[in-house]
């Protein structure tokens, strides 16, 4: 059985972004697909992502689910069957407070979720999310307020580029049991309007693991939030890259985290 729509309320998205070597990604993103670059840097981040009202198409909102969520993401692009380049996100991770999710994901809806504890405190400006996978092998610490300037060292020049570039970036591929095979997922937003988050804290423990990620390799770039908005999630078909080598595996463990400011 596969879930074609689904439908819901976007009641908080957080972005955590980083620009990132490309040369430290390497290990990290399996062909088809190349990191994309800005200014020659990768970009990677943390979607931590509150739904609610989540149900398939034609049914009462009153029925819908709610959930915090959280996706270790990196902006890629690749070539179509046609041979031009299309962009998205390819997804490392996701981990999810739902069990729902957990059980259904890749098999009625695409993507692989783990289970997780999520802690939330939530106001009009200031922001903390905080997960630790079920399995130990992620945990992620953030707190962020919302700010009324761009940051300057960005490698985006205005909260509009910014906006547009993630705006485009609504396709997601997520990793199955078969290393040449991706399950594509793509997020259809009735608006979109973003604010810039001045991050206080900002804790992985894929992104600092300095095994995957040496020092000097990844930094964090801007925040971004978004709220109320309404969206549906459309299934895609697979991407197959048969010719493609097994990815090799990555696997971390979470660690202790170290704080990181802007």
């Amino acid at each position: 059985m596969r879930l074609p729509l689904v439908r819901g309320i976007i009641d908080r998205r957080i972005l955590v972004n980083y620009r990132v070597d490309p040369e430290a990604l390497a290990a990290l993103v399996p062909a088809p697909f190349r990191p994309q670059l800005i200014g020659g840097y990768a970009v990677a981040g943390i979607c931590l992502i509150r739904l609610r009202e989540v149900r398939p198409v034609g049914l009462p909102a009153w029925l819908g689910l709610r959930s915090e969520n959280a996706a270790h993401r990196i902006a890629v692009e690749w070539d179509d069957e046609r041979g031009y380049p299309r962009t998205g996100v390819y997804i490392l991770r996701r981990d999810t407070s739902s069990l729902l999710n957990v059980l259904a994901g890749g098999r009625v809806f695409p993507g692989i979720h783990h289970r997780g504890a999520f802690r939330v405190r939530d106001s009009d400006r200031l922001l903390e999310v905080a997960l630790r996978s079920d399995d130990g092998d992620v945990s992620i610490d953030v707190k962020a307020e919302l700010s009324d300037c761009w940051p300057r060292e960005s490698i985006f020049t205005s909260l509009e580029e910014a906006s547009a570039f993630f705006e485009a970036g609504s396709l997601g591929y997520s990793p199955t049991k078969q290393a040449d095979r991706f399950e594509g997922l793509e997020l259809r937003c009735r608006s979109w309007q973003v604010q810039p988050l001045r991050i206080h804290r900002a804790c992985s423990s894929l992104f600092d693991d300095e095994r995957l990620f040496p020092r000097g390799s990844i930094e964090l770039d801007c925040g971004l939030v978004m709220r109320g908005v309404e969206h549906q999630w459309h299934r895609r078909d697979d991407l197959c890259c048969r010719q493609a080598e097994a990815a090799a595996a990555v696997s971390w463990r979470g660690s202790a985290a170290s704080t990181t400011s802007a």
